[in-house]
């Protein structure tokens, strides 16, 4: 039987058009909606690669991404442009009712299928290693030691001393312009991770990595701020679903130079000094009201006063580790009144100065959605 030979069309042209239909059909799309073709394919671009780095450590992780996505990304085209070709190249055609010639095994391409992919899972593996120990690496002598508890539903921050033992100065509102963390740029911060209850994580987006906090153990992580960050104040968060309220588990760090950490620092601790502890005495016939803090609310969400007569505020916390405060602000939103924040269970006595006849609202600064209302009259 004899057996016809044609030739084969070469695939090119058939998949250089096909390209280009779908090219044509994208544009006339695109002017059809309005759409912004270059923004948009940037962006798509873009979100295929992790947020741009604020720290040394997370410069490492992201050029280690870029290594890994370029190469998946080519052995990518290679397969499907691999798989593409070849439907084109060998797809039936009417007439061709026989098998082509079958090819059963060969050496050199088993052996290339098995040295590249050995080559590259060895170099990925390898650089991988480097980088988590680059990550994972902690100074001898960091420029600040940082002690950061996570608590339900609460992150607190103490400064430490050289010995890495004292507190120096304890951050308990852990976000805003006068809370959360506050660190210098250019200079390694050493932050030792516990947690008085259940499985915490340190998150900071833009550091491009995270650690847990575990109860009963000190993990210990450290990042640098890149200098050109110097202003900026970046979001972090808990990366562990730890409760019923863990979506509040948020803190802010601020990157400063090393110039106003230092006067903010110096600052800092003056004003911890001179806040003092409990007051011992009140004034002679104050009225003293009594609130208490307990479940991250108030018991009492009406509080009475006299005007234009001093009067104390006994504040009591009694949620175990969480910090509370209670600040009074006027009808125009100033604040009139700003107590200090303190971890529970303890308690405080506030000695309000006299306020005038009128409505204001009182408030827990680490928690605004504590919230009531004095009534001063």
């Amino acid at each position: 039987m004899s057996v016809s030979h044609r030739t084969r069309s070469a695939p090119g042209p058939i998949v250089a058009g096909l390209f280009v239909v779908v090219l044509l059909l994208v544009i006339v799309f695109a002017l059809a909606t309005g759409t912004d073709l270059v923004g948009a394919l940037g962006a798509a671009v873009g979100s295929m690669f992790p947020l741009p780095s604020a720290t040394v450590q997370g410069d490492d992780i992201r050029s280690l991404y870029n290594i890994v996505f370029f190469i998946a990304a080519a052995i990518f085209i290679a397969v499907e442009g691999l798989i593409v070709w070849t439907v084109v190249r060998y797809r039936r055609r009417p007439g061709d009712d026989e098998l082509p010639a079958q090819t059963h095994g060969n050496n050199l391409a088993e052996a290339l299928w098995t040295i590249i992919p050995t080559l590259i899972v060895a170099y990925l593996f390898f650089i991988s290693w480097q980088t988590l120990n680059r990550v994972d690496a902690i100074s001898d002598q960091p420029g600040l030691h940082v002690r950061a508890t996570a608590g339900q539903f609460q992150w607190t921050f103490d400064y430490l001393a050289e010995d890495g033992k004292t507190v120096e100065y304890t951050q308990f509102v852990p976000t805003g312009d006068e809370g959360g963390l506050s660190v210098p740029v250019g200079q390694p911060i050493l932050v030792d991770l516990e947690s008085p209850d259940v499985i915490h994580a340190f998150s900071v987006p833009r550091f491009l990595f995270k650690k847990d906090v575990v109860p009963g153990q000190t993990n210990q992580l450290e990042f640098t701020v890149n200098e050109a960050e110097a202003g900026q104040t970046f979001r972090g968060q808990c990366a562990e679903l730890c409760g019923s309220g863990h979506a509040a588990m948020l803190f802010d760090i601020h990157a400063m130079t090393q110039a106003d950490f230092d006067a903010w620092y110096e600052q800092a601790t003056a004003s911890a000094t001179a806040s003092g502890g409990p007051a011992e005495s009140l004034p002679p016939n104050s009225l003293t009201l009594e609130q208490t803090a307990e479940q991250v609310q108030f018991n009492k969400r009406e509080l009475e006063a006299k005007a234009n007569q001093p009067f104390a505020i006994h504040l009591e916390n009694k949620d175990d580790t969480i910090p509370h405060d209670l600040d009074i602000t006027g009808a125009d939103g100033k604040k009139v009144f700003d107590g200090e924040v303190f971890p529970g269970p303890e308690d405080r006595v506030y000695q309000v100065d006299p306020l005038e006849a009128g409505t204001y609202e009182f408030f827990c600064s680490v928690h605004p959605d504590m919230t009531g209302t004095l009534t001063v009259k």
